[in-house]
């Protein structure tokens, strides 16, 4: 009997990032890490930043560019969460 994809273990994650808005004055958006590779977290903050630097939550793009860094992390293997400074909904 063969193991599909979603019977394998998952990998531990690789480093945890934190996005988090820091108001309407530019830059708007910093990252915090708790753990992992530097130049990998690093390395992600520089697309992170590349992705939102100007556009603030309530900018119609920014949906789309946080799909963005979503999938950045999942393909990094890394633990995500933001810090909108508002609760989600």
């Amino acid at each position: 009997m063969s193991m599909t994809e979603t019977e394998l273990p998952q990998e531990p994650p690789r480093g945890h990032v934190r996005v988090v808005y820091l108001g309407p004055v530019a830059p708007h958006w910093d990252l915090q890490s708790d753990f992992g590779d530097r130049a990998m977290v690093e390395g992600f903050r520089d697309r992170m930043q590349a992705r939102l630097q100007l556009v603030p939550p309530h900018d119609p793009q920014f949906r789309r560019n946080r799909e963005r860094v979503i999938r950045d992390a999942e393909r990094e293997n890394l633990l995500l969460d933001w810090d909108l400074g508002v609760p989600e909904s």
